[in-house]
């Protein structure tokens, strides 16, 4: 049941990707999205802890060890994007990486106080 339900996510990534390789190249551009071989950078199954680069080709452990922040977010990077995650809890703001929406849910205002916050005594 994994790999079904594997599969299928991975259809819906292609299929997302090749829409924005669409958009992309009206664009103009000319680098095109591309999904990891399933041998990359694995954690279970037959291929973990494996050195496959994204293509799929196996490396020796010192060129993975050596491209590894190349193909996968570094440590700055990942403390990067935690800087980022701050979070937001007045009625109507969002946090700086959330787009606010066009209207509430149900036709509610977008202001509207969905969850309210109660201090605990």
């Amino acid at each position: 049941m994994n790999l079904l339900l594997r599969d299928a996510y991975i259809e819906d990534c292609e299929r997302v990707l090749e829409r924005w390789n669409r958009i992309t190249e009206k664009a103009g551009v000319e680098k095109r999205f591309t999904l990891p071989s399933e041998r990359f950078n694995r954690n279970q199954g037959v291929f973990m802890g494996m050195p496959f680069d994204p293509q799929g080709k196996m490396v020796s452990r010192a060129e993975w060890d050596q491209r590894r922040d190349t193909w996968l977010p570094s440590v700055e990077d990942c403390a990067y994007v935690q800087s980022l995650m701050v979070p937001v809890y007045e009625p109507g703001a969002y946090a700086s990486w959330i787009a606010p929406p066009k209207k509430g849910i149900n036709g509610k205002p977008v202001d509207f106080e969905y969850v309210k916050f109660v201090r605990a005594r």
